[in-house]
């Protein structure tokens, strides 16, 4: 499947699905969804069958049909524009789902394995998956190690490794096994897994109005219910001035002027192109690989004013690496990375594999093998936060050489009786203050020195944060990291605070805290221990990678596992809103002009004198060709403004990381004066066209 494979705006199939969309979509139980555009159907309708009557009656005009067309082309436009943004979403869902795969199972049942379906999966069950093998479900990794192909859901060829115990334990159905073998829990039912979920997105089926939306067609539609109210009561004023005037009665408004005089009040624009909006919102972020479980996330990513942002892979590369030793006072730096990487030896993270690495190019020291020395490794663990080695020396004597933060070892040295050398002590604030990691190692009661890993800011991520600031974001990076050293990069990267030695709990209480003062936040992680602070979060960003317990908890989920892309979430939510509210300036705008091109046509036979001339001629500033022209150009560029916006609707305007304030004025000056003036030129060009 190809997420990011992007689907043309208006490519032959999608139009012609989205053209038999629209008709279908004429469905009034459809149409009354949007009370705008329901509106003039029902003004469609209406002069339709005032046109079969004048048939009947064999006195056809020709204006009235014409009026009636115009009419069915706007709702048919607006069907339009709603079926382009699904059609959209569903390419998207027709790649996934050929994507899929009729796999078969290895089902564990007591230490048997059985063949079955996929389809015949239950959530609890336990199956085996090896090299070659496609992951039948979503579930869980309870044992074993293997490299993943996830194509089938980011689009990228490369593997990735998904582990037991850890938070890179969570699998997908649908990606294939590429080396080793891996014992899976099943976590979905069926037809209710994470790739059924993304179909039922990206198709739209699920995708629920978002409160501004919500507030927007209320809006629309009391809006519509005035000028509904207005309009009709201008035939009893207009009867009485024709009585008062000595004019025919026959001379009032018919009911296709008052309709096109309605329709061209109301904000059909907005109105035929709000949906598409909203849905468009949801494919921009599915072509970013992000996926929502609703609109309201995105909403909300717009509106977001404080991010949680992780250290660790998200502002900095992530994997600390060893880049010198510093041995205490009396201590050779030999015997130093020695211990080191004795200490080392079982530890898998990219820290400790680059300690071992650091020792053997610096001093040659040769990685050992576990069983020539009988060692015991002791696991790094949150409470301790410290891990080591235990081994017998040649004269029988355990030796214990343990690493870990400064304070857990000076604790551990103090309370085995040894001293804490001040210079080791000033070595590892030197290091915190240049936003390093200090990693100190002692053997038994004595304090070796210290390891300095580095940790890297990410390029370009301060100027990143710069443009959040500009936008009003205040960013806060969170880091288990001690104070000295989360403020050093803190200081490095940009962000407006930072929370040191940060626990899950501390997160979480942070969130609310920050929400309790008004502030919508987003965050993003991967682990079980984020889940509770992802849910509490305004926008929670669960990564594919994380474990099931983070990606049901967040109301968003990044396919490619990448933390950065909380700040790309950000960027869509403010597009979406800006797309919103630009295209609702414009359609207001654009009435102004509609007024002055309706108001004195339909007011000619009161108003004008024998010369053409009459009190309502100041309004006539277009000079259109007739009454008839100016109310058909009026109703024509109605229509055509819909499908001309359409582009927009789906790509979104153009996003600038500037404050509220400025997108405000940019807004105003783009779509509110060209709202302004774009229905002048249209109504008159199409005024010639006609009376040509």
């Amino acid at each position: 499947m190809a997420t990011k494979s992007k689907v043309g705006l208006f490519n032959k199939e999608l139009v012609g699905q989205a053209l038999k969309d629209s008709f279908i979509k004429l469905n009034p139980v459809t149409l009354i969804k949007n009370p705008v555009i329901f509106l003039v159907a029902v003004g469609a309708v209406l002069t339709t069958v005032l046109v079969f009557i004048q048939i009947a009656q064999g006195k056809l005009s020709s204006f009235d049909l014409q009026i009636t067309f115009w009419l069915w082309v706007t709702v048919l436009f607006a069907n339009f524009s709603e079926a382009v943004a699904e059609g959209r979403g569903k390419a998207q869902a027709n790649s996934l789902r050929s994507g899929r795969t009729q796999a078969k199972a290895f089902k564990l049942v007591g230490t048997a394995r059985i063949e079955v379906p996929a389809t015949d999966l239950k959530k609890g069950d336990v199956v085996v998956c090896q090299t070659g093998d496609v992951i039948p479900s979503d579930g869980e990794v309870i044992e074993g190690i293997a490299s993943v192909d996830e194509s089938a859901i980011t689009g990228e060829s490369a593997p990735v490794v998904r582990e037991s115990g850890g938070d890179r334990s969570a699998v997908t159905g649908g990606t294939k096994v590429i080396s080793d073998r891996i014992v899976i829990r099943i976590t979905a039912e069926q037809g209710n897994t994470f790739i059924d979920r993304m179909i039922s997105l990206v198709e739209g089926a699920q995708r629920q109005k978002t409160p501004n939306e919500i507030a927007l067609s209320i809006l629309l539609a009391g809006l519509s219910l005035v000028f509904l109210l207005t309009v009709a009561t201008l035939p009893a004023f207009f009867g009485y001035s024709l009585e008062a005037s000595g004019l025919a009665a026959d001379q009032n408004l018919s009911i296709p002027v008052l309709i096109s005089l309605l329709v061209c009040l109301i904000p059909t624009t907005i109105g035929g192109l709000l949906s598409a909006i909203g849905i468009s919102g949801m494919d921009r972020l599915l072509q970013r690989n992000v996926i929502a479980t609703s609109g309201r996330a995105i909403e909300a990513a717009g509106d977001v004013d404080v991010l949680l942002l992780d250290k660790t892979g998200t502002i900095t590369l992530g994997n600390r690496m060893a880049t010198n030793f510093v041995p205490a006072d009396g201590v050779m730096v030999e015997e130093l990375a020695n211990a080191a990487q004795l200490a080392s030896l079982s530890d898998e993270t990219p820290e400790g594999r680059s300690i071992v690495v650091l020792a053997k190019e610096k001093f040659n020291i040769r990685s050992r093998e576990v069983q020539e020395m009988n060692l015991t490794f002791v696991p790094f663990t949150a409470q301790t936060r410290m891990s080591g080695v235990d081994f017998l020396n040649e004269k029988n004597e355990t030796i214990s050489i343990r690493k870990g933060a400064a304070d857990a070892i000076r604790q551990l040295v103090q309370g085995l009786g040894g001293q804490y050398p001040e210079s080791v002590n000033a070595a590892v604030l030197q290091l915190a203050q240049q936003g390093a990691t200090p990693l100190v190692v002692a053997q038994g009661n004595k304090v070796l020195g210290v390891v300095h890993l580095k940790d890297v800011v990410k390029g370009g991520i301060k100027q990143r944060f710069a443009e959040l600031r500009q936008m009003g974001i205040r960013t806060v990076m969170i880091t288990g990291d001690n104070p000295l050293t989360a403020a050093a990069i803190a200081a490095e990267a940009g962000v407006d605070d930072f929370m040191a030695e940060a626990k899950p709990e501390d997160k979480l209480q942070r969130i609310r805290d920050e929400q309790a003062n008004g502030r919508l936040v987003g965050m993003i992680g991967d682990g079980t221990n984020d889940a509770p602070a992802l849910a509490q979060a305004d926008v929670g960003i669960a990564m594919n990678s994380g474990t099931q317990a983070a990606r049901e908890a967040g109301n968003m989920i990044d396919l490619d596992s990448n933390p950065t892309k909380l700040i790309e979430v950000v960027e869509v939510g403010k597009q979406l809103l800006m797309t919103r509210g630009a295209l609702t300036t414009f359609s207001i705008a654009n009435d102004v002009a509609k007024y002055f091109a309706i108001i004195p046509a339909i007011s000619v036979a009161l108003y004008a004198k024998a010369n053409g001339v009459g009190m309502l001629s100041a309004l006539n500033i277009m000079h259109l060709g007739s009454p008839e022209s100016a109310i058909l150009s009026a109703i024509i560029f109605n229509a055509i403004i819909i499908v001309l916006l359409i582009p927009i609707a789906l790509k979104g305007v153009a996003y600038k990381p500037v404050s509220a304030s400025e997108a405000l004025l940019r807004n105003l000056l783009i779509f509110g004066l060209g709202g302004l003036v774009t229905p002048f030129v249209g109504i008159k060009i199409i005024d010639l066209i006609i009376n040509f």
